[in-house]
């Protein structure tokens, strides 16, 4: 592989596909060529069907184009109408009452697993700018953690090693939409999915199988169950290569895109003996709403701090989700808090906490078996009310049999206005975040907030819609591509006053601002961020 990332002085490994960089000495046991020939033949074996399904999925985004909308599949009823339950669940993973997740450098998965949380999602995707490094370094501080062995000392020389006890694993790959451009298979990138499954799975089974756990996955943005089908496939070759137990390979299913929602149990189905539960990922469920129905004026959405989980559409699908895994002897876990503590402003604080606990107290009293939060510092206050309110294990006793969702439910339009705070909000965020990405952060806390690729969708997503479609703001004033422009200005002026000259010229501001202009005036709508932000990092 010719790359032109590949830095001075640094080693190269040969493959079958060609050659890629080796930027450190502990690299080489990650990407030693039985690792490579592992995730080759998960390459060779099932790109093809990849590169079919992502063709569909473009496919039924013109029918959504054209006005059809989604329901729940004719063909599919049997399973829907008929009785069968999931596979079994390891004893470690029946009590997720706390999860927190995370992007994969050292002193992230030392505070994560030390976190006091029952699970720790390391994430290779919302949450990880997939430069080289951090995809192989990912690697190597996973490995280590498997292995108790992960310390980290900072610049400032503070010590940070694991607990004895610490969260139970769980790793998120990327999506099937992204491909990892430094791994080449006849001279075309290979599914990102793949490299991020395949090189932690070949390291890292057999020893947390030894240690009385095992291999464990959250997988994004599947859109239907065939989708789920593949990672069916993937997982049970996967198993039958390295010689692993049958069904220990282990995984949770993000319900994150709209089209998902309304094939819920069949994903259950299809990945039966894997499966463990769903989570509601909200974030990127939002995106997904307006995504798949941007061309459509009725499907709007208002300023994206007025869409919460209240919001008729979202609790719908949480309803949803609650009741079809508890059918089927599966968790359901709840979304994530992005909120993080906010230092220095006690009133403030005790604002968004609230906020944080009444969202935590209703996913628990609706029958959520667990939830997610970005920091630390809320994982004992989601305990203590899960505790307080799920004294067993999990909810999965809590049938809802009373809950009923339609498809108009799940396509209702939350009402609401879209302001001129608002479209700033969106813009800032926009420019913070992809900042930061393009320097290598993936996961970003802006304005208290801790914001990741999902959530930065919301906010350049809304940005193309409310062009599109000359929206109207409550001030009256319509959202023109040259207002956008114009307090994209302001805002860019604003953050070069605030960060300073020097760090404004070192920190990526003015291209992240050409990203978000170039991407809200495209007449097409570009499907992820994470795809045009790729070509710009190494």
């Amino acid at each position: 592989m010719g790359l032109a990332l590949v830095p001075e002085n640094s080693d190269n490994i040969s493959t079958n596909t060609g050659r890629f960089p080796v930027l450190r000495q502990d690299w080489s046991e990650v990407l030693r060529p039985e690792a490579i020939s592992f995730v080759n033949k998960l390459v060779a074996h099932f790109s093809p069907r990849v590169a079919e399904l992502l063709e569909e999925r473009a496919k039924r985004q013109l029918s959504f184009d054209a006005g059809v909308l989604p329901d729940f599949l004719e063909s599919t009823r049997k399973i829907r109408e008929s009785d069968w339950r999931i596979g079994s669940i390891p004893a470690d993973l029946r009590d997720r009452r706390v999860e927190i997740t995370g992007p994969t450098d050292r002193k992230m998965i030392i505070n994560a697993l030390n976190s006091g949380a029952n699970v720790f999602m390391a994430d290779f995707e919302d949450s990880l700018c997939p430069t080289w490094f951090n995809v192989i370094q990912g690697q190597v501080n996973l490995m280590e953690a498997v292995r108790g062995t992960l310390a980290y000392t900072s610049p400032e020389g503070k010590s940070y090693r694991l607990n004895e006890s610490t969260a139970v694993l769980v790793v998120r790959p990327r999506g099937w939409h992204l491909p990892e451009k430094h791994w080449l298979r006849d001279g075309k990138p290979i599914p990102a999915a793949l490299v991020d499954f395949g090189l932690y799975l070949f390291h890292n089974a057999s020893e947390l199988l030894n240690r009385g756990s095992g291999p464990y996955f959250y997988l994004p943005k599947l859109e239907s169950h065939l989708e789920a089908r593949l990672w069916a496939d993937v997982i049970q070759m996967s198993e039958r290569v390295l010689g692993l137990p049958r069904g220990s390979i282990k995984v949770t299913v993000l319900i994150e895109t709209i089209t998902a929602a309304f094939e819920i149990d069949e994903i259950l189905f299809e990945l039966r003996e894997h499966i463990v539960g769903l989570n509601c990922g909200r974030w990127d469920y939002i995106f997904s709403f307006i995504k798949k129905f941007s061309r459509r004026a009725d499907f709007v959405l208002p300023d994206r701090n007025s869409v919460t989980m209240t919001s008729h559409f979202l609790r719908s699908y949480s309803l949803l989700v609650i009741k079809t895994c508890h059918r089927r002897g599966a968790f359901a876990i709840g979304g994530m808090a992005a909120q993080i503590p906010i230092k220095g402003d006690s009133a403030a604080n005790e604002q968004a906490l609230a906020r944080v606990r009444a969202d935590k107290e209703r996913e628990a009293g609706d029958g959520h078996d667990g939830t997610w939060v970005a920091h630390p510092g809320l994982v004992f206050m989601a305990r203590d009310i899960f505790d307080r309110l799920m004294p067993t294990p999990n909810n999965l006793h809590r049938m809802r049999d009373d809950v009923t969702v339609t498809a108009t439910d799940l396509l209702r339009v939350p009402e609401g206005d879209i302001t001129d705070a608002g479209l700033r909000n969106n813009l800032d965020v926009g420019i913070r975040y992809l900042a930061a990405w393009l320097g290598g952060s993936g996961c970003v806390p802006i304005h208290h907030l801790m914001e990741d690729a999902a959530t930065a969708e919301i906010s350049r997503a809304q940005l193309w819609q409310w062009v599109r479609h000359e929206c109207r703001m409550k001030d009256q004033r319509t959202v023109s591509l040259a207002l956008v422009r114009e307090l994209l200005a302001e805002q860019l002026a604003r953050i070069r006053s605030e960060v300073g000259g020097s760090d404004f010229a070192d920190g990526h501001y003015a291209r992240a601002s050409e990203l978000i202009d170039q991407l809200t005036a495209n007449p097409e709508f570009e499907p992820f961020l994470t795809l045009a932000a790729y070509r710009e990092i190494d």
